[in-house]
């Protein structure tokens, strides 16, 4: 701060705020550079489909579930019995915590189905599933249910 006298004797204070600017302007380069090295995370394709986005507020619980059958609590590895342990501890604290369960395109439907009984299992009520919006031309196509076997019945 900056005091001079005035032409009665008195102080007067001033805030010079050209190194306020300065620390601030070096904080947002720092932050700019270092926020796209900060998004890291399990690769997963997710089915494209037509659905609006789910807004939460708070920290939110992501399964993922990746081609080789890996499941992932965030980014962290477990198999299902540890996943079932450490979402009953949070469902004991917080029974109305939403889990979303992300997985890829090209794991086997028994593969999400288990993981969602052990979400069952731990106390989850809500379980949400994360989908990626089809670009224009995949709005466009009619859907393709693919068919396992034969399609005489």
């Amino acid at each position: 701060m900056a005091a001079e006298t005035s032409q009665r004797g008195r102080l007067v204070s001033q805030i010079n705020v050209t190194p306020l600017v300065d620390v601030m302007l070096v904080l947002l380069v720092i932050f700019m550079v270092t926020a796209p090295i900060l998004q890291q995370g399990v690769e997963v394709s997710v089915p494209r489909v037509r659905a609006g986005p789910l807004h939460g507020q708070e920290q939110q619980f992501v399964v993922s579930v990746t081609r080789q059958g890996s499941v992932y609590l965030n980014d962290t590895r477990l198999d299902l019995e540890q996943l079932r342990q450490k979402l009953a501890a949070i469902a004991v604290e917080r029974p109305d915590r939403q889990v979303f369960i992300r997985a890829d395109e090209l794991v086997p439907y028994g593969t999400v189905i288990r993981v969602m009984a052990a979400l069952k299992a731990a106390g989850v009520r809500n379980v949400g599933m994360i989908t990626e919006t089809p670009s224009a031309q995949e709005a466009a196509r009619p859907l393709a249910i693919p068919r396992r076997g034969s399609s005489s019945h």
